[in-house]
Parts: structure tokens; C-alpha cells; sequence
């Protein structure tokens, strides 16, 4: 494990994590909203011993699980050196697609592996529980709620565009070695986002993350790459990533596998702050600049409330509403649903 960087990341001994559970994680690490490295987190594991055989051992292992299910691969011509990404403009991608079984990606990304002149793969976010039943008990991760499951992630060497995760994100790499680049939710307005409704894979992506110092188009990038914090984890290490934290992963090997497990470790109810964010933009975001300032206010003092609860002077029995979220958040989601349809 390497770590570089303006700023610090916290590191935790994954033995402190052995007796409490999901509870100790939530305490030890997901309540900062901070990246932690976990070093050997999954080292123990029966996948990271067949990684540690080789990619022959790793692809056998996996294959005795396959359920024969096809889930998306990308597939990308030697000449892209695994940087899957869009094309000139934003109107294409770079790669191509392909529908394959887990059994298919593991027999071609080790073929790539022997033989650069062969297209690469890349085959991500397939749910374990599906690809490869069985994989979880194998590979328990006890550390974490009962409803994170495990995804995995396989190809040759590559870098994946940098981008964010609107849940909590551990990764564990299992064979091959990661580099994270990673960038803090605030500097958002120094990344060059493209489009949300046009990316590679689901998420938004930086434009500037992939085109590097040096382009004129992005002239604040700099002030983001002034901040990045840099982690490369070897096979066994985990990384713990909050929601709306950029990064950039790069697999550094010919052939590479990492799993990782998507989760709201502080979710009220089913609904995702991102989807407030969707509606406050049709709401709010194309009215006067002074509306928006005074919508701010509003949004800050009851939403996001710098100076503490909006209704800390007066008696909690007054609060109505604005109570304990617990009691209040069914009232308040009819009031909203009751809203949209009209009624």
C-alpha cells in the first residue's frame, strides 16, 4: 500500500473491525464521510489466495461459480491502453460493447494478458449474488450491513474515468494492484463534469481528471490536482470511499480483479438525496440569481443548518415537523408525494 498526496487519509487496522460488526464499522469508519484505508481488510479471504496462484487459479475459481448470466463488457482496441472514456466530443465513447458471460470475461482478459495486440476488457458492477452465487459465503464480509452486497470488477489494465458514487463505496482489491485518485465532493466546479444523462457507465464523469494538467480548457483544474490524494492498494487491501467523492481507478496489471459494496450507511428511508437534488434543479435552478440566494438561505437553514436546529428556541413538543426525523419522516414523505401528484 502507497499513499501520496496534498492531504492526509486516515488508515484503521482492520483488527479493530474483528468483534463489532457492521456497528464498528459504521463508528470506526463510515461516520467521519472521509476515505479510510483498510490494509489486508480481505486478505484472508479464499478469492485473494486463488489471486495470489495467478490469473489461471483466479479465472478457475471464479468460473466454478459462473450462474452463465451476460452482463455488459467493454471492449477496447490496443490503441486506447485501457483508458475507457468518451470519443472526440461528447457525442461517442472510445470502446465498444459487448454482451459476455463471467466465464467469457475471465477466458479473454487472460488472453489479453498474454498478448497486447488484443483487445481489452473491462467488465464492471456485476452483482456477485448473480454472476456468481455462492461468492458471499465464500467471502463473507461481516464488517458490513446485511443488505451491502458484493459487485465485481474484472479486466486488463485500464483506467476508469474519474467519477463519484451517490452511495458508500468499499472496495477490496482481490488480484492486481489499484491506484485511487481521489477528489473531495467540493471540488466539483473544478473537475469539468460532463453531462449527467450521457456518461459511460451511469455516473458523471470529470473531463479535465482525464485530460490532465497541461489542458487550456480546464484552467481550475489545477486547484482540484493541488488536493487530490493518490492510494495504491495491493491485493487483500480495501478503501472506504463516502458518497459524492471523486475518483479515478486505474488497474495496474495486465489482468485485475476488485469487489467492491455499495451501501447508505445513514439512509432515513428509501429516498436518495440525489433525487432531491434532480428536483431542486427543475425547481429552483433556472430562476433569478436573487431567488436562488434566498432559496439558499432557506435550504441551509433548514436543510443543511449551519447554527443547529431551525426550531432550537423553542420547547422540542412545538417542533412539529421539524421533530425527530424518525417520527416525522412518514409525515413528511406523504406531504411531498401528495404534493408531486397534484393532489
Amino acid at each position: 500500500m502507497r499513499r501520496e498526496g496534498a492531504a492526509d487519509i486516515e488508515v484503521v487496522d482492520p483488527a479493530r473491525l474483528d468483534q463489532g460488526g457492521a456497528a464498528a464499522f459504521a463508528q470506526a469508519v463510515a461516520a467521519k464521510c472521509a476515505p479510510v484505508l483498510l490494509p489486508g481488510l480481505c486478505r484472508p479471504w479464499p478469492v485473494v489466495e486463488a489471486g495470489r496462484r495467478g490469473w489461471p487459479a483466479l479465472s478457475a475459481y471464479l468460473a466454478s461459480l459462473d450462474a452463465g448470466l451476460k452482463g455488459q463488457a467493454f471492449i477496447g482496441a490496443p490503441a486506447i491502453a485501457g483508458r475507457y472514456d468518451y470519443g472526440e466530443g461528447a457525442g461517442g465513447f472510445n470502446f465498444e460493447r459487448a454482451s459476455l458471460t463471467l466465464a467469457q470475461s475471465l477466458e479473454r482478459i487472460g488472453a489479453a494478458a498474454a498478448d497486447p495486440g488484443l483487445a481489452s476488457v473491462y467488465m464492471g458492477s456485476l452483482p456477485a449474488d448473480d454472476y456468481a452465487p455462492g461468492f458471499a459465503n465464500d467471502n463473507p464480509a461481516s464488517f458490513l450491513p446485511v443488505l451491502a452486497r458484493p459487485r465485481l470488477w474484472l479486466g486488463n489494465a485500464s483506467r476508469i474515468a474519474c467519477h463519484y458514487d451517490s452511495f458508500d463505496n468499499l472496495a477490496c482489491v482481490i488480484a492486481g494492484r489499484r491506484r485511487f485518485t481521489l477528489y473531495p465532493p467540493d471540488a466539483i466546479g473544478d473537475l469539468y463534469v460532463g453531462p449527467i444523462d450521457h456518461t459511460l457507465a451511469g455516473q458523471p464523469t470529470s473531463l479535465a481528471a482525464s485530460a490532465g494538467l497541461d489542458d487550456p480548457r480546464y484552467p481550475r483544474f489545477g486547484a482540484a490536482a493541488n488536493r487530490a490524494i493518490v492510494v495504491e492498494l495491493e491485493p487483500g487491501d480495501a478503501l472506504y470511499l463516502p458518497k459524492l467523492w471523486w475518483h479515478q481507478v486505474e488497474a495496474l496489471e495486465p489482468a485485475n480483479l476488485l469487489v467492491n459494496y455499495w451501501w447508505d450507511a445513514f439512509a432515513a428511508g428509501p429516498d436518495a438525496p440525489y433525487v432531491t437534488m434532480m428536483l431542486a434543479m427543475i425547481a429552483i435552478a433556472e430562476r433569478p440569481p436573487a431567488e436562488r440566494a434566498a432559496w439558499r438561505a432557506f435550504f441551509d437553514h433548514y436543510v443543511f443548518r449551519p447554527d443547529g436546529h431551525p426550531l432550537a428556541h423553542m420547547p422540542v413538543e412545538r417542533h412539529g415537523l421539524l421533530g425527530p426525523l424518525a417520527e416525522n419522516y412518514g409525515r413528511i414523505r406523504a406531504i411531498v408525494m401528495k404534493t408531486l401528484r397534484g393532489g
